[in-house]
């Protein structure tokens, strides 16, 4: 049976400027979630499957749409692969500080090694 032709639909990013700060605060609530973010910060660019967490692909599939959503993250495609980035400029021009207050915290509760 032949693959359908149909694209997927392209994935929404907020504005800066319609950033909100409790989606942010809620995308960043989850281990998981921060995990991914601090790998972003980092590396500046990395593939969706190469993250180190241990979750099902659906359920990163989940928390990359949060993180998308929220104004966290945005992908782009290359050839078959799907690169995700940190919207780190777009976050601080939108709350200066908070994505380092966060992370700086989450880092200190998890130990040096988060």
């Amino acid at each position: 049976m032949p693959r359908t032709s149909r694209r997927r639909e392209a994935p929404h990013y907020p504005d800066t400027a319609d950033i909100d700060l409790l989606d942010v605060l809620h995308a960043l609530s989850d281990p998981t979630r921060m995990t991914i973010v601090l790998t972003l910060g980092r590396e500046p660019e990395r593939a969706c499957g190469t993250f180190p967490v241990d979750v099902a692909p659906s359920t990163l599939s989940h928390h990359f749409k949060v993180l998308r959503e929220a104004g966290l993250i945005r992908h782009r495609e290359e050839a078959n692969r799907r690169l995700t980035t940190l919207r780190a400029a777009d976050l601080e021009e939108r709350f200066p500080g908070l994505l380092a207050v966060v992370t700086a915290a989450y880092r200190t509760q998890q130990g040096p090694d988060a």
